[in-house]
């Protein structure tokens, strides 16, 4: 679609900079300098202009990119809505919330399409944090504080005096104030603001209105949130474009509400009564361009639709904004107006939930997933996390407590807990999903495992495994392993029994010492776990520790087939041929033992791609089964590790680096 835009300053090249790339084609650039126009129209083969009406005449771009100065955007934006050209404007849409709604109502009038920016609730660390809050893992939420520290743009920006005559309300507070109305609805009431001129004595140009404002704002739909607005607050400062939001059971850090990236650490999650852990994003890094607002609406208006929903958001905001700036004195509340006249609701100007919901969820392949799930896998196959979290009490042959270490990886945001009887924390793990700060039951994917004692046994194992993690149905019920070993009874909430008593129910011997085996087909066992899924007890099944030999016997004889997959798996052990003839028949592999083997990370080509990449070996080790499309399972009793290792899907590959890691394979290798 062609567009032109009308402003040529800095933030146009910021959205010039993406048309390159773009199916937006720029066919003009209006600016009252008309130097200025001509030196970005001649950069990208457009005309220039310095007059609006001329470029009206001239030109047939459907779309007018709106980037003039904060205070002209209404009267440009009118022009171009009269002009019969649909509008995407920088913000603010309008300094005075009756004009910003007589704009949307012209849109909507002449039936053309308005959006405004901030688009920062669609951005990757945005959409990261709003997860969280969708997963209920915080309860409701009743309090938030967020921060806009603009600075002081006359020691950052060139041009600074249409930051000056605004202040920082319409430039700054838009940002947090926009992705809370797209998370909670509108604002309802102002309960109190205030505002100070402070600024250095020795600026020669000060601020228009006051350069620091705090207001508390009360959404429709409950949080309250003390806002600070300021121009005088350095950019720089600990509190930059920050938004902190405490519920009943948790509390969530957004370190910039306005972010175009999602950097490792901008979300952080403190679950109830536990510190923050940071929460990184689980997809390499993308950034957001300038240019994707237009885009998006042009996009939208080729399908034959006219979009006005963040324009309405906008004007929502300058209404939010000028009822800031109109502080009660004797202490009552200030109205939001066209939350009181226009019947808006969280409906209109929040967006549809982002629930990450893995449960009897599908994945395919295609251009636009080809880098986010690995290789072609079959379109029925389950969509899992690209890392998760294995519960296993083991470590180095000696049993670890693992309660503290899953609770950190709740709040960092794994999504798929890896459990089984044998693991013997299955009541621990219960009592934790069940308290306070941890996500609803759809926000997760669980694993549960049948031990070896119990092939004769599975439905009374199950349903065990069921009662102590206090859940109605598994994500995926898998055979621990294909060997079937004596029944010793039920394996209940083994971590509560001495050491002893464990062993000698979950690894029996016969008078030689070796695992006493009874005669347990595979396939009877697989027929056992097949009668689970028939009644609602797991939504897939799975096998671990198979030869691809075991493994085709399974799928010969399934009904049900497996959907999962695990086995041991590193840069020694890399499975290539199993895991490519699962790829092929849609069956999404997890690879356990990811870090444990000895001496992996060590090795000098894995050290080498680390040092490359700025990371950690042990992030390389698990990059290398995300960057292949299968699921690592890591476990770590220390926090950092618990992040980096679900950072590790962060980190892109490349061929060299995947020359240097096959290298390291082992066809003997053996623990």
């Amino acid at each position: 679609m062609k567009c032109a835009f009308v402003g040529a300053g800095a933030v146009a090249e910021k959205y010039a900079s993406g048309l390159e790339d773009s199916e937006l084609r720029l066919t003009a650039v209006c600016d009252l300098d008309v130097d200025r126009a001509e030196r970005l129209a001649a950069d990208h083969g457009a005309t220039a202009y310095s007059d609006l009406d001329t470029l009206f005449d001239a030109e047939s771009a459907p779309l007018i990119v709106n980037l003039t100065s904060h205070a002209a955007h209404a009267d440009v934006t009118s022009a171009c809505l009269e002009a019969d050209r649909h509008v995407f404007s920088e913000k603010p849409i309008a300094l005075d919330a009756d004009r910003a709604l007589a704009l949307v109502e012209t849109a909507a009038g002449r039936g053309l399409a308005l959006g405004c920016a901030p688009i920062n609730h669609r951005c990757d660390a945005q959409r990261h944090a709003r997860s969280f809050l969708d997963d209920g893992r915080f309860g409701p939420i009743r309090l938030g504080y967020a921060h806009a520290h603009v600075g002081r743009v006359t020691e950052w920006h060139d041009d600074p005096g249409s930051f000056l005559d605004v202040g920082p309300l319409y430039d700054g507070a838009v940002y947090p104030l926009s992705l809370l109305v797209s998370c909670f609805g509108p604002v309802e009431t102002v309960r109190s603001a205030d505002a100070l001129d402070v600024w250095p004595d020795r600026e020669d140009r000060a601020p228009g209105r006051p350069a620091h404002v705090e207001a508390t704002v009360e959404f429709a739909s409950g949080p309250i949130v003390r806002l600070t607005a300021s121009l005088y607050a350095p950019h720089r400062s600990r509190e930059f474009n920050s938004l902190e939001l405490h519920g009943d059971d948790g509390s969530l850090y957004l370190a910039d509400s306005g972010a175009l990236a999602a950097e490792r650490d901008t979300v952080s999650v403190g679950g109830a009564g536990r510190p923050y852990v940071a929460a990184p994003h689980p997809q390499p890094r993308r950034e957001r361009r300038y240019l994707a607002g237009p885009e998006r609406l042009a996009s939208a208006v080729a399908d034959g639709r006219i979009p006005i929903r963040s324009a309405r958001r906008a004007a929502h905001v300058a209404a939010v904004c000028n009822a800031v700036e109109t502080p009660a004195a004797d202490g009552t509340t200030v109205p939001v107006p066209d939350a009181e006249t226009d019947g808006l609701d969280a409906s209109d100007l929040r967006p549809s939930s982002i629930r990450p919901s893995y449960r009897d969820a599908t994945v395919r392949r295609t251009a636009e997933t080809a880098d986010r799930i690995g290789p072609p896998v079959r379109d029925a196959a389950i969509r899992l996390p690209r890392v998760g979290f294995g519960c296993s009490r083991y470590r180095d042959g000696e049993y670890v407590d693992r309660i503290d270490s899953i609770a950190t990886a709740l709040d960092a945001g794994y999504r798929l807990f890896d459990s089984a009887e044998l693991y013997g924390n299955e009541t621990r793990i219960g009592d934790l999903l069940d308290a306070p700060g941890s996500p609803d039951r759809e926000g997760l994917f669980l694993i549960g495992k049948v031990w070896n004692t119990n092939h004769e046994h599975v439905s009374e194992a199950c349903r065990g495994s069921l009662d102590e993690l206090g859940i109605d149905a598994f994500d995926s019920y898998l055979l621990h392993w294909p060997e079937a070993w004596a029944h010793q009874g039920p394996l209940s909430d083994l971590a509560s029994k001495p050491v002893a008593e464990r062993e000698a129910l979950t690894f029996p011997t016969d008078a030689d010492g070796n695992p006493e085996t009874v005669d347990v087909p595979l396939e009877a066992t697989w027929q056992r776990l097949e009668r689970l899924h028939e009644r609602g007890l797991t939504r897939t099944l799975g096998v671990c520790n198979v030869s691809l030999p075991q493994l085709e016997r399974i799928v010969d004889a399934a009904r049900v087939p497996p959907a999962i997959v695990q086995v041991e798996s590193h840069p020694y052990l890399p499975r290539t041929d199993l895991i490519e003839w699962c790829h092929a028949r849609g069956i999404r592999v997890v690879a356990h033992s990811p870090l444990s083997a000895p001496g992996l990370l060590d090795e000098p080509p894995l050290r080498e791609v680390a040092d490359d990449h700025g990371v950690s070996p042990a992030v390389v080790a698990l990059a290398f089964h995300v960057d292949r499309g299968v699921v690592p399972i890591p476990a770590s009793n220390d926090s950092e590790h618990v992040v980096s290792n679900l950072a590790a899907a962060r980190l892109r590959l490349t061929a060299a680096d995947r020359e240097r890691l096959a290298t390291l394979e082992d066809p003997g290798f053996e623990r």
